[in-house]
């Protein structure tokens, strides 16, 4: 765990998360449901209404500062919690920020058009851009960039979600103050679930986690992708950023995937996502989001139903954030 610490203190960060977000038993939820659960709170990061995008940050917008950038350029879905932190931290730091946006749910409803988290866009003063879909998304982003270069502009490139080897490395160091979390609590934790989407806060955790509690299972429940799909960006993610942190990319954490539970599509929630966003908001007062939390932790709950935890002991759920993104969706959404 040292060595990775070591080579964490290397690179430059910025502070943005402060100190360590909380983590919190949920006492109701684990009465009702015959097993100890817990919740590691990065909803409440201090940007923007929180989220775990910001851990990233702290690596990719130093990166970004080193390299005397002006502007971030960054894409996402219109309800992107990852485009919405990118944006604020811009604004924090003085910057500017250039965004994609596609509608991958083909809506025309003004809530997701214009509320939610595309409304946050506006007060950060971000300079929005349409797309009709992001299939080649490194390319497009490639292309902004040259395009802002030639206006005389000094352009970042933010990958979607922050998921690249630098921005893993905030769920490397989130993972190493986890693991320290959970020694100092005396419990033995079976498993950690968490959404796996862009890859990159999944990457991050089973690096850090396979070298300070190698024994926790760590399962990443898809938001988008099956799991043939995903396990390459996970796995290569992984290799990439333990590259980074000069360790041995041979000895690679085991991923582990539930890929049941995306469906239809990113960005429209199904009957188990709606179902475990009222469950925590009735149980716990704790929101879920209907794109990545309320997702995997309708995947947690399916879990403890048909007995697929393998290992006794309470099960933590990594909350990545997301709220602001229920104000876009209609209120029937939540009554069936």
């Amino acid at each position: 765990m040292n060595g990775i610490r070591n080579a964490l203190a290397r690179l430059p960060r910025l502070d943005l998360v402060g100190g360590p977000t909380p983590l919190d038993k949920l006492e109701r939820l684990s009465t009702l449901l015959g097993r100890e659960l817990y919740v590691k709170r990065d909803d409440t990061t201090p940007f923007a209404l929180g989220g775990n995008k910001v851990r990233k940050l702290e690596f990719l917008a130093a990166d970004a500062l080193k390299a005397g950038a002006d502007t971030l350029v960054t894409a996402g879905a219109i309800q992107s919690n990852h485009v919405r932190q990118t944006a604020a931290v811009a604004a924090k730091l003085g910057l500017r920020c250039v965004a994609l946006l596609e509608n991958p749910i083909g809506t025309d409803d003004r809530n997701y058009l214009s509320n939610g988290n595309r409304l946050l866009l506006d007060l950060f003063g971000t300079e929005v851009e349409l797309v009709p879909n992001l299939d080649t998304a490194d390319e497009m982003l490639a292309q902004t960039g040259e395009r802002l270069r030639h206006e005389g502009r000094k352009p970042y490139i933010v990958p979607i979600g922050g998921s690249n080897a630098l921005g893993a490395l905030g769920y490397v160091r989130a993972g190493l103050e986890l693991a320290e979390q959970i020694h100092g609590s005396g419990q033995e934790l079976s498993a950690v679930v968490l959404a796996s989407g862009s890859a990159g806060t999944h990457a991050g955790l089973a690096i850090a986690l396979a070298d300070a509690l190698p024994e926790l299972d760590v399962i990443g429940v898809t938001v988008s992708r099956t799991d043939a799909a995903q396990r390459p960006k996970v796995e290569g993610l992984v290799e990439r950023t333990l590259e980074l942190l000069g360790r041995d990319s041979q000895a690679l954490p085991k991923v582990q995937l539930w890929d049941e539970y995306f469906g239809p599509r990113y960005g429209e929630p199904n009957a188990g996502t709606l179902e475990a966003v009222q469950l925590l908001a009735s149980q716990e007062g704790l929101l879920l989001d209907p794109v990545y939390t309320g997702k995997a932790m309708a995947g947690l709950l399916d879990g403890i139903r048909r007995d697929r935890f393998v290992k006794p002991g309470p099960i933590l759920f990594l909350h990545t954030g997301g709220s602001p993104a229920l104000f876009a969706y209609h209120p029937a959404k939540w009554t069936g």
